[in-house]
């Protein structure tokens, strides 16, 4: 499981509330395990050498995995650091680390194209600038498609850095908020693929756009198999980690002039196909949400959520 399976968790356990069950990164790998997985994707969060051993020692010892999940730096003040998360997940056992070059949505973010341009310019410089420390400590940065670049954009970005240490973590549902098809991305970045998180996904209908959830394996619309057979394909030691999000649907303005900002000449041909697509594919049941419930019911649900997902992933990757 990616940390964003528990982000809930996580949020409840920082804020000290009763019934967490872990607060740290190897606490969060024996929960994840008691649930299923066989590994964990998450940041150290601030442990120290003696922290990260002993992550890698239990790991071992119980023969599961670990991706780390460290922050790229955006300018050379922060090598140092990022240096540092380098060594610090390498001492944890992480062959790969999660990275995105932004943390929000680009329609939520970007008011015109020159903005996403500089964006798009300052990432390869942000990658061209950490690929010695990558390759000094052999870590390999897996950088998502984080609902930032259409596929495309990033499949271009990894190959102009063209290094064996930098590629792609292929996100399966992301990009339907740029109103790609799902499934041609997973195609489209498969021969970068480093890492993946694996989820299943639920489009409705919206006065603005579209509402976009992650729901429990096997219960939304993705065709799972078809992209896990592509995954596997072209990186066969992949790992698949889940990321299973119990939240409220995101809202996806697609309607609106402000999300075609950063790629205008996709409005004509893409919202339309897009919303057919999304009246086409109503969701098999209500997707989940956290408005309304208690904290304690929202853990429940998410963890429910993950045991569903986890289960289904043991049937079906082999």
């Amino acid at each position: 499981m990616c940390s964003f399976s528990c982000n809930l968790h996580w949020k409840a356990a920082a804020a000290k509330l009763p019934g967490t069950k872990f607060s740290d990164a190897g606490g969060y790998y024996d929960y994840a395990r008691g649930l299923g997985a066989e590994g964990v994707q998450t940041s150290l969060r601030g442990g120290d050498e003696a922290a990260a051993r002993a992550l890698r020692s239990h790991v071992e010892e119980t023969g599961g995995y670990f991706e780390a999940d460290i922050p790229l730096p955006k300018e050379k003040s922060e090598l140092a650091a990022f240096e540092n998360a380098v060594r610090l997940a390498r001492e944890a056992g992480a062959t790969v680390a999660r990275a995105v070059l932004m943390g929000t949505r680009r329609y939520e973010v970007f008011s015109s194209l020159d903005e996403f341009r500089e964006f798009r310019v300052a990432g390869e410089r942000r990658l061209a600038m950490v690929e010695p420390f990558l390759k000094k400590h052999r870590l390999r940065l897996a950088i998502e498609n984080h609902k930032d670049l259409l596929a495309a954009e990033l499949g271009g970005l990894l190959g102009k850095v063209s290094s064996e240490w930098i590629g792609a973590l292929v996100d399966t549902g992301n990009n339907i908020a740029l109103i790609e098809e799902p499934h041609a991305v997973v195609d489209a970045l498969a021969p970068f693929a480093l890492s993946v998180h694996l989820k299943d996904m639920a489009v409705q209908e919206w006065e603005q756009g579209f509402l976009l959830s992650e729901v429990p394996c096997g219960t939304g619309f993705l065709d799972l198999p078809r992209m896990i057979a592509t995954l596997r394909r072209a990186n066969p030691a992949i790992v698949f980690n889940l990321e299973m999000a119990t939240r409220d649907p995101l809202r996806v303005p697609c309607r609106t002039p402000k999300f075609w900002a950063t790629f205008p000449e996709r409005r004509e041909t893409s919202l339309p196909a897009g919303l057919s697509w999304v009246k086409a594919h109503p969701p098999k049941k209500p997707p989940p949400r956290i408005e309304g419930r208690t904290p304690a019911e929202q853990l429940a649900d998410e963890e429910a959520n993950n045991r569903v997902s986890l289960e289904w992933m043991r049937r079906n990757i082999c």
